[in-house]
């Protein structure tokens, strides 16, 4: 049952990353899921580095951690989606 809540999570937190970044992203639905999942992944590591991973009530600061990994990973994947799509020249076009 764990993986199909990673899927939700990573749903949710890729989809509200999408609507925080500015501009249109041209990512899939399903590697919006994946980039929210591996974001997830990245901002509970940063929590359990910072020693905020566990608390008592509702982890706040992780669940911040975790949309603050989503917007970097749905950022920095769309980026890299849109230059592979377009075969490199939208990068060598931004020269």
């Amino acid at each position: 049952m764990s993986w199909l809540w990673a899927i939700v999570v990573g749903l949710v937190l890729g989809l509200i990353a999408k609507a925080i970044i500015p501009g249109k992203q041209q990512i899939p639905l399903w590697l919006t899921t994946v980039f929210g999942i591996l974001g997830s992944i990245l901002g509970n590591a940063a929590a359990g580095w910072l020693g905020v991973a566990d608390t008592k009530g509702i982890d706040w600061t992780r669940h911040v951690l975790q949309l603050i990994g989503a917007i970097v990973v749905v950022g920095v994947g769309d980026m890299l989606w849109s230059s592979i799509r377009s075969g490199g020249k939208r990068a060598r076009a931004s020269r």
